[in-house]
């Protein structure tokens, strides 16, 4: 019997009735659940289904509850949410889609009943991914320090830009001077990253990317390096801060703070089944087989 942990955000109540059906088939199925907090007493409060699942919290409790997956019932950025709770755990991630593009959850509601029931007998596959860690002098600065999709340095309350001086290994490549920098993982070369101007990269790459948001020089462009290589960034801004931002979660840094950027010594496992892969994924999600060509 498999034991699910459910997590969640606002779920929109056009899906009620696909999220109590996937619940019931989960129960039907003999899986032992437990349930978000916040998530359960939302969906109690929003649809009165009476719930009571044992619950938990945080990262500690999740993690106690020692859960063969996470079942993820959301988009994208609910993934990136739950990677917080996560962590170092290596708990498999199911990434239902309720939202809009869904790169991570890319499991749409047509195809859950029969991805979960090939899930449950044990055909499914785990994508790995590799994730950004951030480092300063003194690293209760920034907690969660790690990035599944990319993590950002950029301006802080002004139009002015600023200078992001960077070197690879300890030796110097470059300053932007820019409205921000963005070093992306593969899984977030679908994001932020892309709307950049930034390259996709296939999730197994061994890569990053530095893509400049908006800068002052049209020579520069994003720059995909080994995920083996160390990473510094200093900034510059009038302001004398700037923000770091870590998937969602965003920090303001002093100026004379030194960022590290490397590779994390940790992978998030993704489930896969035979219903979802890369390329489809592409081409639903950004729409290429509009080409009439295709």
């Amino acid at each position: 019997m498999a034991r699910i942990a459910i997590f969640g955000k606002r779920i929109p109540d056009e899906v009620q009735t696909f999220v109590e059906r996937t619940i019931d088939s989960l129960m039907k199925e003999g899986c032992d659940l437990v349930m978000y907090r916040g998530f359960q007493h939302r969906v109690n409060e929003q649809w009165a289904v009476g719930w009571t699942f044992p619950e938990f919290k945080n990262s500690k409790e999740l993690q106690a509850c020692a859960p063969d997956f996470l079942l993820v019932i959301g988009g994208d950025g609910t993934i990136l949410d739950a990677t917080t709770l996560v962590e170092r755990s290596g708990i498999p991630i199911i990434g239902l889609n309720t939202g809009r593009l869904g790169f991570l959850a890319n499991i749409t509601r047509d195809e859950a009943p029969m991805a979960l029931k090939a899930i449950l007998a044990g055909d499914y596959t785990l994508d790995e991914r590799n994730a950004l860690e951030a480092h300063t002098a003194s690293d209760d600065i920034i907690q969660p320090n790690f990035a599944l999709n990319e993590i950002a340095v950029s301006r802080k309350g002004t139009t002015s830009m600023i200078s992001i001086h960077v070197s690879l290994n300890g030796e110097f490549l470059n300053t932007y001077w820019a409205d921000g920098l963005l070093i992306s993982t593969p899984t977030g070369s679908t994001g932020y990253n892309l709307s950049c101007g930034g390259p996709i990269l296939l999730p197994g790459s061994n890569n990053f990317i530095l893509t400049p948001i908006a800068p002052h020089n049209l020579t520069v462009r994003p720059l995909v390096i080994p995920n083996a290589d160390t990473i510094t960034i200093k900034v510059e801004a009038r302001e004398g801060n700037f923000l770091a931002s870590l998937d969602s979660r965003v920090f303001t840094l002093d100026c004379e703070t030194e960022l590290t950027l490397r590779r994390a010594d940790f992978r998030f496992k993704l489930v896969r089944t035979a219903y979802t892969d890369f390329a489809s994924t592409l081409r639903n999600k950004l729409l290429w087989g509009l080409d009439r060509r295709n």
